[in-house]
Formats: C-alpha cells, structure tokens, sequence
C-alpha cells in the first residue's frame, strides 16, 4: 500500500509534465484529462481496497487479542473528511457573501464572521464524531 501511496502522486506530476510537451490538439484534452483522472481514479480504488482488506484481516486477530478495531478507525477518518469538505463548502458560499455585504455596509463585519463561524462548526462536529469513535474503538 504504501508504495501506491507513493507511485500515485509521482504518476499524477509525470502525466502532467508530459501533456505539455506533447502540445496535443484542444479537441483531444478532454479525452487526456478524462484517461487521466480515470488513471487516478483506479488507483486510489485499488488503495482503498488494500486499505480496507488489510486491516479487516489484522482486525479479527486485534480484537481476539484486545487490540483496536480498524473499522471504527476508518469511520472516523470518514467523519473527519466528511465535515471538513462540507465546512468547506459552506464556508466558501458564506465567506463570498460575507465579503459582498462587507463591501456595501462594513458595519456588519460581527454578524458577517458569526455566520462564517458557523459554518466552520461543522468541521468541528466531525472531530467531536471522531473523537468518540476512537475512545469507543
């Protein structure tokens, strides 16, 4: 696994290096970015199965023998990731509606960050998630 872990960003910097030297025709780029991020696509699933088949085995040892359980690792890694890409998400449409307002009444600068900051709670509501599922694991 580890070895994908390193070939898949030395694979994705080499594809990109040699797109410009090839100096393709504009109609063919959509087909080389799409073979591209298929390319990439495979190769993160095959990580992610590796990952995930890899500790379902030691798990079954680990847990007879008191050991941590991968499952509950692997969900909050999900949780984590979930929320910091919906914070994310959340905190570009309010921050870019933020700094609109901002711009026309400067006033509104409190309220402006409270709602970002609610925003980025989410983010903070996955840690909180994966916290408890480490402490359960």
């Amino acid at each position: 696994m580890l070895t994908w872990l390193i070939v898949l960003p030395v694979l994705a910097t080499v594809l990109g290096a040699v797109r410009p030297l090839r100096r393709r025709r504009t109609r063919h780029a959509f087909r080389w970015l799409l073979a591209t991020n298929l390319a990439l696509l495979g190769g993160a699933c095959v990580v992610l199965a590796t990952a995930l088949a890899g500790p379902a085995q030691a798990s079954a040892q680990a847990t007879a023998s008191g050991g941590v359980n991968g499952s509950a690792l692997v969900g909050a890694a999900i949780a984590v990731a979930g929320a910091s890409i919906g914070a994310a998400i959340a905190v570009a449409y309010t921050g870019a509606a933020a700094l609109a307002a901002l711009s026309e009444r400067p006033e509104m600068f409190g309220r402006a960050m409270v709602i970002v900051g609610l925003a980025e709670g989410i983010a903070v509501y996955g840690l909180v998630v994966a916290i408890l599922l480490i402490g359960k694991a």
